[in-house]
């Protein structure tokens, strides 16, 4: 290049994934890039910015390809091997060059530019990589690098869908992982506890081995009797979470890793350092097979890999339990995002989409996931077919449209979190883009009723006892269909479409009618047909979603009460009951009952999770969870925020919110904040000489419904300018706008 460089962007989609180098320098910090979707319909690509890595003169490009989902051979239950959008690996990318006179120079993929078989033999998101040192090219992405060799690059079909600039934060190594704890098995096979549940992979050095020489790196979540990894699953035959490192030898130096990792200074000019490109792995344990010697922890790294979204709230509290419950909860979400939300990073790596309905509000509490969401809606509509259903799965290549589907309660995410991404962001667009997309879905679920009930191939997933659920499913799927119709018809109202409200609202009040003639029994609460005993799911789901009428919830929430005392105050719920049930106990009075349920130590329970040595949430509640690293039973989080420390969100993105924190759910203060779209929002609140202190800050635009405990017969003192609406026998409620605000009540 004659000319000097004033501004270079690179454009590239490399499917599944790419990893871009442009005079021997990566490019970017992205990792399992571009996002993941249904080819058939979106192709992503990234924009980088490349003007520092190119220079006057020569400069020379390079890209390595991973398979991912795109191309995948490794079998699997779901088909990813046989999607009908597969194919070999392929590249699109666009180099344009500025100068300063104004002219550009674009340098494009086409099919004369030159390729090869790379060090990587094999690479798949579920069996791991084998990677091959002795292969490696050395400088092949630096001027003057022969490529003689190679063979022309000749020109790929490209999938169907279009290309779409990628719209949210891509997914990167976030930390380095110190091993807390090394181990040898037996001669030869080492077993490093990283000290904690994650999802990556390792960073390995190896010292001092013969050319060919085999390391086997066995990732697992837990350990087996004889204390090997457990890193095996009937979804995924055959190799599974396994990674080999094929040795160079002699003087091989630290270039087979990436030349961005800021640690291989520290490395020895004779090590080899090696981490992967295209997989990751759930885990916590890792077991090496073929070092020469006992590795030292620096040798193996963990690598801490997700999107990369910012945390933006906070919560604390005088109980460590429900800190460390926080923790954990917000540890296992990151852990399952990887361009869209995961069921667990181990197992199946599927954006299952009752986990993200049941998880969606602890997502956005805790970590900015706006674009995320807006990705991952735009997948959603991607996945619809003809006839307006959506899979279980999204993406989804095939499978999950007759497999346990139909499921409103797994389906109706798409409502659910358009409705939410309005209401956390202030964000319509999402609504106005896929409104057409919604109603078409919602009037499909609403043509294959039976009985004027929805039906289902899932409900209470992993309640105590069960995987399947024992009770009649239709109640769940009914509970939550009739919750996305009221969430369309307000969607309706903000876009202003009279006719679907109309037709939502109705279709939802016959929903409510058939639901309480079908399942509210003359005894006082809600059972089915098929019932092996009580289901407190059963109950909690149509108290939290306003489907008990008025005069049947005393006796609803008494049965439920009765059956959490009887079983020594313990849950007995799946993912569904389980994200509704506290919030549920202290919406009707009962805030004690959800402090005993929430502190319990044995099974089932959270506690009994912590006790055994969890530091994430897992996906059933028994030790043997195939899992530990599921977020859809952790979803106690948002008990703490939004009744432990009293903060909920209203609407239109935090115009309105609601402070309502319940004093008797076991701590002595607490307090939150979440950087909202407005500004902070924060709610602290303390006992302190019989008396309660709470303050309340509201950000520029918002307006706050604050309710303040001790009731209507209590002396309540409220700061000049707090609006009092009414009172209650346990609160006394005002309404305040921008400002900190300070209020007492009684201890």
């Amino acid at each position: 290049m004659r000319k000097r460089v004033s501004r270079a962007r690179l454009h590239i989609s490399g499917l599944a994934y790419y990893e871009a180098e442009i005079n021997g320098r990566r490019v970017g910090r992205q990792v399992l890039d571009p996002g993941f979707t249904d080819y058939d319909e979106t192709v992503l690509y990234a924009v980088h910015d490349v003007t520092a890595l190119l220079r006057r003169g020569e400069n020379a490009i390079g890209v390595t390809l991973g398979r991912g989902f795109f191309g995948m051979t490794t079998p699997n239950v779901w088909n990813w091997h046989r999607p009908p959008w597969h194919g070999e690996p392929r590249l699109l990318a666009q180099l344009e060059i500025d100068h300063p006179d104004g002219s550009r120079t674009t340098v494009a993929s086409d099919g004369e530019w030159r390729i090869t078989e790379g060090p990587t033999l094999s690479n798949s998101l579920y069996a791991g990589e084998t990677y091959d040192a002795r292969r490696a090219p050395h400088g092949w992405t630096r001027p003057g690098f022969d490529d003689s060799g190679w063979r022309t690059a000749g020109e790929q079909q490209a999938p169907a869908g279009p290309l779409r600039a990628q719209p949210y934060e891509p997914i990167e190594i976030t930390e380095t992982v110190r091993p807390t704890e090394i181990s040898e098995l037996r001669p030869g096979v080492y077993v490093v506890d990283m000290g904690r549940t994650m999802a990556g992979w390792t960073r390995l050095t190896v010292r001092g081995a013969e050319p060919g020489t085999i390391v086997r790196l066995v990732h697992g979540e837990k350990l087996k009797a004889d204390g090997s990894v457990h890193a095996e699953t009937g979804h995924v035959p055959g190799r599974f979470q396994t990674d080999e490192y094929i040795c160079a030898g002699g003087d091989a130096g630290s270039g087979s890793a990436s030349d961005s990792d800021s640690d291989s200074d520290s490395d020895s000019d004779s090590d080899e350092v090696w981490e992967p490109k295209f997989s990751y792995k759930g885990f916590r344990y890792v077991e090496i097979h073929g070092l020469p010697s006992r590795p030292s922890p620096e040798q193996v790294l963990g690598r801490l890999v997700h999107t990369r979204v910012e945390e933006v709230s906070s919560f604390e509290c005088s109980e460590p339990f429900y800190e460390w419950l926080d923790g954990a909860m917000r540890r296992t979400v990151l852990n399952n995002l990887h361009g869209i939300p995961t069921d667990t990073p181990m197992y199946e790596k599927n954006g299952w989409t009752g986990d993200a309905q049941v998880g969606t509000p602890v997502m956005t509490y805790a970590f900015g996931v706006h674009r995320f969401l807006a990705k991952w809606l735009g997948d959603l509509a991607d996945s619809q077919n003809g006839a307006g259903q959506l899979p279980v799965i999204v993406p989804s290549g095939g499978w999950g449209y007759a497999e346990l589907a139909p499921s409103p309660e797994w389906t109706t995410v798409f409502p659910f979190v358009v409705r939410e991404v309005y209401r956390v962001y202030g964000d319509e667009r999402a609504a106005r883009e896929h409104w057409a997309t919604l109603t078409r879905y919602l009037d499909w679920e609403l043509s294959r009723l039976r009985d004027g009930l929805a039906v289902t191939a899932l409900g209470d997933w992993v309640a105590p006892g069960y995987e399947i659920p024992p009770e009649d499913t239709r109640l769940t799927a009914t509970a939550y269909l009739h919750r996305a119709l009221v969430h369309t018809a307000e969607v309706g109202e903000l876009l202003g479409d009279g006719g679907a409200v109309t037709r939502y609202r109705e279709a939802a009040e016959k929903l409510k009618t058939a639901f309480n003639d079908a399942f509210l029994g003359p005894e006082g609460h809600y059972r089915t047909a098929k019932d092996p005993h009580y289901r407190q799911t059963s109950n909690a789901i149509p108290l939290a979603f306003g489907l008990v009428p008025p005069g049947a919830r005393a006796l609803v929430l008494d049965s439920l009460v009765a059956d959490i005392e009887a079983r020594g105050n313990h849950l007995n719920t799946g993912c569904l009951g389980t994200s509704v049930l506290l919030q549920v106990l202290c919406a009707h009075g009962r805030p004690d009952v959800a402090h005993a349920v929430a502190t319990q130590r044995t099974y089932p329970s959270w506690g009994y999770w912590q006790a055994n040595g969890a530091d994430t949430m897992w996906e059933m509640w028994p030790l043997d969870s195939r899992s530990r690293d599921h977020y859809f039973l952790g979803t106690v989080a948002q008990w703490l925020y939004e009744n432990v420390a009293g903060l909920r969100p209203g609407d239109a993105g935090y115009r309105t919110f609601s402070v309502r924190p319940d004093a008797r759910t076991g701590v002595d203060w607490a307090r939150t904040s979440i950087r909202t779209v407005r500004g902070e929002a924060a709610v602290s609140w303390s006992r302190l000489d019989r008396e309660l202190r709470l303050s309340v800050r509201v950000p520029v635009g918002s307006t706050a419904e604050v309710h303040v405990p001790g009731g209507a017969r209590s002396r309540v003192s409220a700061p000049e300018g707090a609006e009092f609406l009414h009172s209650d026998p346990e609160f006394v409620v005002f309404r305040v706008g921008h400002g900190t605000w300070a209020f007492t009540g009684p201890a």
